[in-house]
Parts: structure tokens; sequence; C-alpha cells
């Protein structure tokens, strides 16, 4: 690992290096001045999807949700439980398939709630199906290694 990581705020996408020693020491946004970290998965939208996948480098675990979904609903608490518990070893995100179904079809996403999982701009590995928070993080530690 080098002495810097780049890390994408969730806040306003500018990509930052952060020395990775201070990774957990709440670090914040060069540009807007708000924490890099905060517990909770980060809205994304088209635009933000590219620049997280591809610039972190920590892994980025996607939750490819939609509002009319139940299961998602479900899921949801049980994910910001798990952002908790995963940062800021890892980005946690959320992608609304509605919003953004050009994202949707492009990685295939044929069941909701999906999990991905990201590294280095790759997926992978990937988890269809509403799960608790003890099994996202479970899940999320074992693939990203």
């Amino acid at each position: 690992m080098s002495d810097s990581l780049h890390i994408v705020c969730p806040h306003c996408a500018t990509v930052n290096r952060v020395p990775a020693v201070k990774l957990h020491e709440q670090p914040v946004c060069g540009k807007c001045g708000r924490g890099m970290f905060n517990g909770h998965p980060a809205e994304l939208d088209g635009a933000g999807f590219a620049r997280h996948i591809e610039r972190n480098d920590i892994p980025v675990l996607v939750d490819f949700w939609a509002p009319w979904c139940g299961p998602c609903r479900m899921m949801a608490p049980a994910y910001a439980q798990a952002a908790q518990m995963l940062e800021p070893d890892m980005r946690v995100v959320k992608l609304n398939t509605e919003a953004a179904q050009d994202i949707a079809a492009r990685y295939a996403i044929r069941s909701i709630p999906t999990l991905a999982l990201f590294k280095s701009g790759r997926e992978v590995a990937r988890q269809a199906g509403a799960m608790d928070a003890g099994r996202i993080v479970a899940w999320a530690r074992a693939h990203a290694g």
C-alpha cells in the first residue's frame, strides 16, 4: 500500500489524497471541508458513480436499490449499520436504479437489492437479496481481501 490513498468525497466528489496512516482519523475534504466518512451510505447519482468506482483506492460497496422495492427498504437500516462498521476501510454507497437505469443496465442488475463490491474500478463480488448488517459486513470483508 502506498503512503497516501485517493478518496472521493461523498459530498462534492473531489478526489482527495489521504495519508494511509490518517485514514482512521476522520479526514475532511480539502475542497468542501466536510468529513470524508460519516458512517452513512453515500447516495450516488449516475455522474458520481463512475468517479467513486474508478477513483477510490479503497473498496467500494454498492447497494443497487429502488424506492418501490420492499426488501430494499427493509434492508436500508441494516445497510446503514454496516456502513458504520465498514468505513473508513471501505466506501459504502447506494445507487437508485430507477434514477440511474443506464448504470443498472450496464452492470446487468436483474434483481434488487443487489450488493456489488468494486476494487480498483472492477467488480469483484456480487450478492442479490436482502441481508442483515452482520451478513453484509461479513460478506463485504470476505470479498474485499
